[in-house]
């Protein structure tokens, strides 16, 4: 999952916010990049290794080059895939176009990108009165780090686990964030590391963006988040960071990457060097019948949307931090043409103890409940809940610390 939201041009997206003055002319901004590269090394200790090559597009453009982008590196099964896991696990309606609307999501609030593949900057030509100084300012942060962690294989890296990949992208686009905030705030006379509460603010003016972006607005509540996280809960793991290790942070964070969502949430658990586990997957009946056709993990943070759509922002904050592992792989029929209807979700979650795990599986059958509109239990007991969803039938267990979920299945596999 998350294969497309993570493919490399998000990570080099920054969503902006109007600006609070007017931004500076346009080739007057572009004199300014070797002072703010500068600066920007001075601030983290990364000094700059080559000039940095910059270009303006039109808003056009950078939708045809996010359409571009995507025909040349995201397959087409990978965007099912990842459609089809959105949907299956009630992230996204029946009807949702996740190819559609990321492409219109990044059109509507790109004020800048580096891309890291041509090595070269972009500004985003706008009459709406965007901050376009600041938003240059967060992109050669990007570009900075390029040239000392070569951000392309970095977030590779974090490809085959869904969860690691979220957590690298907070990484470069916090870091981003920070270096962007403290060069404005230095601008003032402040700083971040002497000023928690300046910290919080910045963070929350980065995730401001309701009434700002209608594309934005109608999106999924999992879209609206996962696109966030990365620029506020980024930049606030990288202030932690900071205050513990000063300008060696800047390096550490790319040097051993947090593995989780959950270490970007939890700095302590990053500094503890604390391991997720894998929980083994259910067997269903018919399984010799389907073929399995896209898996991944479900962090923390998927956690804690799912269960702030379903259930409520408090049950979220109270069980998601308690999660160890998720995993979950999504089966499809071996002689039949398929959509994701038909298919069959196995999910298996680990948590901190006994207690936590039968909270999120009371939590869970709310999930069930509230995705589908037809939710009926034909069986329960004090571990298991059975019944009848719109695609097919379920089964929901709960063993000590683990608790599993199949999805989806035929009538006569149950």
């Amino acid at each position: 999952m998350r294969k497309l939201l993570a493919w490399p041009i998000l990570a080099a997206l920054w969503i902006s916010a109007p600006a609070a003055a007017q931004a500076p002319a346009k080739d007057d901004l572009f004199n300014q990049i070797d002072g703010i590269v500068a600066e920007l090394g001075d601030i983290s200790g990364l000094q700059p290794l080559a000039k940095i090559r910059y270009d303006r597009l039109s808003r056009d453009q950078m939708k045809q080059f996010l359409e571009q982008r995507i025909r040349e590196g995201v397959k087409p099964r990978e965007i099912q895939a990842e459609e089809a896991v959105l949907k299956k696990f009630g992230f996204a309606p029946p009807d949702f176009d996740l190819k559609k609307t990321t492409i219109d999501l990044l059109t509507e609030q790109a004020a800048a990108f580096y891309d890291f593949h041509k090595k070269r900057l972009f500004v985003i030509d706008s009459g709406d009165g965007l901050d376009e100084r600041s938003a240059l300012v967060h992109e050669l942060a990007h570009a900075l780090a390029d040239q000392h962690f070569h951000l392309a294989k970095f977030i590779g890296r974090g490809s085959e686990n869904d969860d690691s990949a979220l957590a690298r992208l907070a990484v470069m686009e916090g870091q981003a964030t920070w270096l962007m905030s403290e060069y404005l705030a230095r601008r003032s006379g402040r700083s971040l590391k002497t000023s928690p509460e300046l910290v919080k603010s910045m963070s929350d003016m980065n995730g401001a963006a309701s009434g700002q972006f209608p594309v934005f607005d109608r999106a999924p509540l999992y879209l609206q988040q996962t696109l966030l996280f990365p620029y506020t809960q980024g930049m606030l793991f990288q202030q932690a960071m900071v205050e513990k290790m000063d300008k060696a942070a800047f390096t550490e964070v790319f040097r051993r990457p947090p593995e989780t969502t959950q270490q970007i949430l939890h700095p302590e658990k990053y500094l503890q060097h604390a391991k997720p586990v894998r929980p083994q997957l259910p067997a269903f009946p018919s399984e010799r019948n389907y073929r399995g056709f896209t898996d991944g993990e479900l962090g923390e943070l998927d956690n804690s949307i799912l269960l702030r759509q379903y259930a409520s922002d408090r049950d979220a904050a109270a069980i998601a931090p308690e999660w160890k592992g998720g995993y979950f792989r999504l089966f499809e029929p071996k002689h039949r043409p398929s959509d994701w209807r038909q298919m069959v979700l196995a999910y298996a979650s680990e948590w901190s103890s006994p207690a936590q795990a039968r909270k999120y599986f009371e939590l869970y059958q709310r999930v069930l409940a509230g995705k589908w509109k037809t939710f009926e239990v034909t069986s329960r007991s004090a571990d298991a809940v059975a019944g009848r969803g719109d695609d097919g039938t379920f089964l929901l267990r709960l063993d000590g610390t683990r608790v599993t979920s199949v999805e989806g299945m035929p009538e006569a596999a149950r």
